[in-house]
């Protein structure tokens, strides 16, 4: 590979990584061409980029972005690939589902909301969290509940003043 397309391949992986918030580091070396097409096909449904990299020029990428992950570099041996995402447990959910059928992807690492994960054990804590949507969800239906509580109270309290007034009327 000439240095030109390695300087192309780094200023493209840099922009990737600058874009996004969340990345994924996995192991996918000893799937077959099957199950690889399987898994890029089942990244590209959840919308998940995945991009196979070499270490040396994924560190260099890190190196040159504006992401603090120096705490990844310990991880950066084997054969590595990126998962780029919009939603945070996307591709620990997508892992944890292929990996019902097959031993790898393996997660090395994960970069989620400025906070590095590294190894394997974390990807329950990864498939936990919540997205920016499920939280503002859920902040919404907490504000909701006592205001619907009030005004349920208020409604069935009218019904019994008006029912007890319609009995003292006729009376």
């Amino acid at each position: 590979m000439k240095r030109s397309e390695k300087l192309d391949i780094i200023g493209s992986l840099t922009e990737q990584i600058n874009l996004s918030n969340h990345f994924y580091l996995t192991d996918i070396e000893t799937l077959n061409a099957a199950r690889t097409s399987d898994l890029r096909r089942l990244c590209d449904k959840q919308k998940v980029k995945l991009v196979v990299v070499k270490n040396t020029l994924l560190r260099r990428a890190l190196e040159a972005s504006n992401k603090n992950a120096e705490e990844l570099y310990d991880v950066l041996s084997g054969n590595t690939s990126v998962m780029f995402c919009e939603n945070a447990n996307v591709p620990a959910k997508l892992i944890k589902d292929f990996k019902k059928k097959n031993k790898k992807p393996i997660l090395k690492a994960a970069y989620v909301q400025e906070s590095v994960y590294i190894g394997e054990d974390q990807l329950d804590v990864l498939v936990s969290i919540k997205s920016k949507n499920e939280l503002l969800g859920e902040v919404i239906g907490l504000l909701q509940s006592p205001m619907k509580n009030v005004v349920g109270a208020l409604q069935s309290g009218g019904n019994i003043i008006h029912g007890v007034l319609k009995t003292l009327a006729e009376k």
